[in-house]
């Protein structure tokens, strides 16, 4: 049985200069304009085509369109196992949905992650998954556009999958936290706490085989355990009472018991939006503190969201 190493979460690592640096994308069509200024630091797999290959001065390597961001992501990590950057930030070929943030921020923000750590980005809060026996798409209409699409269904459980690939354990889980989106940065050393041959088994029960299809579930279930398989002691719950006692986390996340759940019958998928009051901006390294000085966020004016207040929230749902 695959038992991962977490001993080196004890070293000292205030040392973070110096670290190489890797951006892994996910591309199918997207405009990818917005990482042109770091265009050398791209790693692109594009699944569009010829027809939606990304233009210079982009290079890339295609892949068939299956999986989507999670085949990607796991064949990048079983084919440069060996040659991992000392930090990675994976995202998909559009963020702005998810992200308000500027490029050189993500950067400088991964580059400040520790091993043990996944960092994620403002403004979606991490949110909460317990469907174990299956997601029911149809309690959910925000998410239509995902279950309206032809979709590979697969024949185990989420609960069945998390059990035999990801924790090693037959324990069941009250719930795991997720970043909407996958779009989260870490380093090497917590990439490799799993060997290769368990990156290698989980992209081929995931991905290969039955699952090789441009919408699999398993898609929306790996999603959903990134950050569980990457530090489950931070974002897997295992009984009702492991609740953090505050409500963040050092890095700046929603904590463990505090998740966002998204209500049933919601028609549109805002998730819960990280709110500057919430935010100590006196701390420059605060993953959220670029969140609460940004004027657009502030305002709304351009992303089209409103920052709500805890009476609003209950008023919306």
């Amino acid at each position: 049985m695959h038992h991962a190493d977490r001993s080196w979460f004890l070293v000292d690592l205030s040392r973070q200069a110096g670290l190489d640096f890797e951006i892994v994308v996910g591309h199918y069509n997207e405009d990818l304009s917005w990482l042109k200024e770091k265009s050398a630091e791209c790693c692109i797999y594009s699944k569009g085509g010829p027809d939606n290959a990304p233009a210079l001065p982009f290079q890339f390597t295609p892949l068939p369109n299956i999986g989507r961001e999670g085949h990607t992501f796991l064949y990048h990590i079983v084919n440069k196992y060996d040659t991992l950057a000392d930090v990675t930030l994976f995202v998909q070929g559009r963020i702005d949905d998810h992200v308000d943030l500027t490029l050189s921020e993500m950067k400088e923000r991964a580059l400040a992650t520790s091993p043990g750590q996944v960092t994620t980005y403002p403004f979606r809060e991490l949110e909460l998954f317990d469907h174990w026996e299956g997601i029911p798409w149809e309690q959910y209409p925000c998410w239509k556009r995902w279950s309206s699409m032809d979709c590979q269904k697969m024949k185990e459980t989420p609960l069945e999958l998390f059990q035999e690939y990801i924790s090693m354990t037959d324990r069941v889980p009250v719930a795991v936290g997720f970043a909407p989106g996958a779009i989260f940065a870490v380093r090497k050393e917590t990439i490799r706490q799993h060997s290769k041959a368990f990156f290698e088994r989980l992209l081929n029960k995931m991905f290969l085989g039955e699952m090789a299809h441009v919408n699999p579930e398993t898609g929306h279930y790996m999603e959903r355990f990134w950050l569980a398989m990457f530090n489950p002691d931070e974002y897997v719950q295992w009984e009702e009472s492991d609740i953090a006692a505050g409500r963040r986390n050092p890095a700046g996340q929603l904590a463990k018991g505090h998740w966002y759940r998204t209500p049933t019958g919601s028609s549109i998928d805002l998730g819960a939006i990280r709110r500057g009051e919430e935010v100590d901006v006196g701390d420059p390294m605060s993953p959220i503190s670029a969140f609460a000085s940004s004027p657009s966020i502030r305002s709304g004016s351009d992303t089209g969201l409103s920052i709500l207040t805890d009476d609003e929230k209950q008023e919306e749902k």
